[in-house]
């Protein structure tokens, strides 16, 4: 089949990658966003995918809205069988869903109908999910609500950050979704509607969900610092200021500290929860790089009764 394949971030890489090995198919094109700023000096740089599109000689468009006219006319010039999706990031309307004769087909890393949304990945880990996977599927107008394809699961391991699982769902992806390309083609594969019952929702994260309770068990802290590594990182405060917690671990020997109560040793530091401790591992001051949580804790040298989470609104947030 001729494919226009969609997708923006790192994360879509591998399946454009997988496409372009196949001997099934041809990607004539692909569909990014546009450039944004990015670095120290904010300057313009193209999508991870748009990156690789270009060293393989394969036209990139970039358009501002996906319902832009210049784009649909370049789209129906094109004339694409099948149009596979990989994290694009933008909605689709109907006269671009319309053009392919096979649709677009989206890989989403969730087991769907669960955690319809851009952050399927981060919300299995905060909701403690031992299994996730990957879907395919025909999108339509709704978010994430089309039939489906084909899935492959993921069990996700005690100490997955979302950046973990995530990248090998999209590896574990690349497969399933020039599978189902396959299918496609040959008329084997026919997409089932979703069942009604399951339906979670996983919007985008933002930062103050990535706030941590000390008062919550230290299995929730636990979830919420590695559901939301890499992006948008957990944190708290510490001296009025924002304080990132890159990494930690449970610590449910050591049960002798409030909520948010810090206890260094010469080579630990540990936070009281709502249940026992966590070790923090890796952490960032307000403005500084990440450190060792022990080197920090040596830095700022605590004293007795410091707590984290000790200001309602961190200084500069």
């Amino acid at each position: 089949m001729r494919l226009v394949f969609a997708g923006t971030p790192e994360v879509a890489v591998p399946t454009f990658d997988a496409l372009l090995a196949s001997d099934r198919h041809e990607v004539v094109a692909v569909v990014t966003r546009p450039d944004a700023p990015a670095g120290r000096g904010r300057r313009l740089v193209a999508s991870p995918v748009a990156q690789r599109a270009e060293e393989a000689g394969v036209e990139v468009l970039k358009p501002g809205r996906p319902k832009d006219p210049e784009f649909l006319d370049r789209l129906r010039a094109i004339g694409p069988d099948c149009c596979p999706v990989v994290a694009y990031g933008a909605l689709l309307p109907r006269p671009a869903l319309d053009i392919p004769a096979h649709g677009w087909v989206n890989l989403h890393f969730s087991l769907l109908p669960a955690w319809r949304g851009a952050a399927p990945v981060q919300h299995a880990i905060l909701a403690g999910d031992e299994v996730t996977g990957a879907t395919t599927f025909r999108i339509e107008e709704g978010l994430d609500s089309g039939p489906v394809f084909g899935v492959v699961t993921e069990r996700v391991r005690p100490t997955d950050t979302s950046g973990d699982l995530l990248t090998r769902l999209a590896t574990a992806g690349a497969g399933l979704l020039t599978a189902t390309m396959d299918g496609i083609a040959d008329g084997s594969l026919e997409a089932v509607p979703q069942p009604a019952e399951g339906v979670t929702s996983a919007p985008k994260i933002e930062v103050a969900d990535a706030r941590l309770d000390f008062t919550a068990p230290a299995l929730r802290v636990d979830r919420v610092v590695r559901g939301c590594a890499p992006a948008p990182g957990a944190w708290t405060t510490f001296r009025g200021e924002r304080l990132k917690v890159r990494s930690a671990a449970p610590s449910p020997e050591r049960t002798d500290l409030a909520p948010g109560e810090l206890a260094v040793a010469k080579s630990a530091v540990h936070v009281g929860t709502g249940s026992y401790a966590v070790e923090l591992q890796w952490v960032q001051a307000q403005g500084k790089r990440p450190m060792v949580a022990a080197d920090w804790a040596r830095g700022v040298r605590i004293t007795g009764g410091e707590r984290l989470g000790d200001s309602p609104e961190p200084a500069g947030a």
